[in-house]
């Protein structure tokens, strides 16, 4: 490695992630929001991984050899996308980063096959998870494609000997600082390539002190390069927040239609002069707006009225439950 080079700096080209915004607006929504169960889940999983990423920003920015750094980009090839959490360009090497902020202890068996160890309610459990080692070669081809599609005389002549033997060399970096990780049996190109967060500077320095001075790139092709996959990236539109709007949008219709049924009940009450509960119950007001019958025959075979009710009061309870389905 070059030891006077001057170049020490970790520069983000691009820095902001999408998991912010996601999360805020996770966050936002869940107040309005009834059942708040599965929106809980999704925001530990974003508080999960923002923390992870944070990890290994931290990491990098505190490197000193040199880098140029694209945080959670997508590239689309085909019609399909892959959205990566880091690439990292040095003078040496570029690297594709898969970062994993996994609760518990994670294990590589003989095959490949990743598990996690973890204690939930006093009880301990394994489970097999998805590999991100495999994720992190589909990225890795996914960037193949869009180069070979959309490379030109120039970027070739800046990439030069890197798209040869080292395209991108993936990585999953670990961000959980109290997790265990063992590959002691895990094959080798795995094994060599998972590693914890605070492991990661020492990794790519002991990539680039294998290599000649005559090897490295300049700092200027190496900022180019980051450039330019940088404007091959696309903008991401999942958006999480998108299935949770239209549940906000049922809520706010439930509760519309409950303040109409217990109008009507109350005025109806009055008028015939009867108790609220012969007009219907709180718990049948409840399964009423849970089931939304459309029509008699539907109200009929719900059993949620008796036939008398349904007699009587169908009709214009109906009229409210319909009216605020087809708005």
């Amino acid at each position: 490695m070059d030891l006077f080079n001057s170049f020490k700096d970790t520069i983000f080209l691009k820095a902001d992630s999408d998991l912010n915004r996601q999360l805020a607006g996770l966050k936002e929504i869940r107040e309005k929001l009834s059942d708040t169960r599965e929106i809980d889940k999704d925001i530990k999983i974003h508080e999960y991984g923002i923390f992870g990423e944070n990890q290994i920003e931290y990491e990098l920015k505190n490197a000193h050899i040199g880098m140029y750094v694209l945080h959670d980009v997508t590239f689309e090839y085909d019609g399909n996308k892959a959205q990566i959490d880091y690439l990292i360009f040095t003078r040496g090497y570029f690297y594709l980063i898969e970062c994993k902020n996994l609760i518990g202890n994670v294990t590589v068996d003989k095959s490949g096959q990743f598990f996690r160890e973890y204690e939930l309610d006093g009880k301990k459990i394994k489970e097999a998870i998805y590999s991100p080692y495999t994720q992190a070669l589909r990225h890795q081809d996914m960037l193949k494609k869009v180069w070979t599609k959309s490379h030109s005389k120039l970027d070739n002549f800046i990439f030069g000997r890197f798209h040869e033997e080292d395209f991108f060399k993936p990585l999953v970096v670990l961000a959980n600082p109290k997790g265990f990780l063992n590959t002691y049996y895990a094959p080798k190109d795995i094994k060599s390539s998972i590693i914890r967060a605070d492991q990661l500077i020492s990794y790519i320095k002991r990539d680039l002190d294998k290599m000649k001075s005559s090897e490295l790139s300049s700092e200027k092709n190496t900022k180019k390069a980051a450039e330019i996959w940088l404007s091959r990236s696309v903008v991401d539109n999942r958006d999480v927040i998108s299935k949770y709007v239209n549940q906000m949008s049922e809520d706010n219709n439930d509760e519309l239609i409950e303040k109409n049924l217990r109008e009507f009940r109350k005025e109806k009450s009055q008028k015939m002069n009867i108790p609220l509960y012969y007009i219907f119950t709180d718990d049948e007001l409840n399964n009423l707006i849970k089931s939304k019958p459309k029509t008699l025959e539907e109200l009929r075979s719900s059993g949620i009225l008796s036939s008398v009710k349904v007699k009587y009061h169908g009709k214009e309870i109906l009229d409210i439950l319909n009216m605020e389905v087809k708005k």
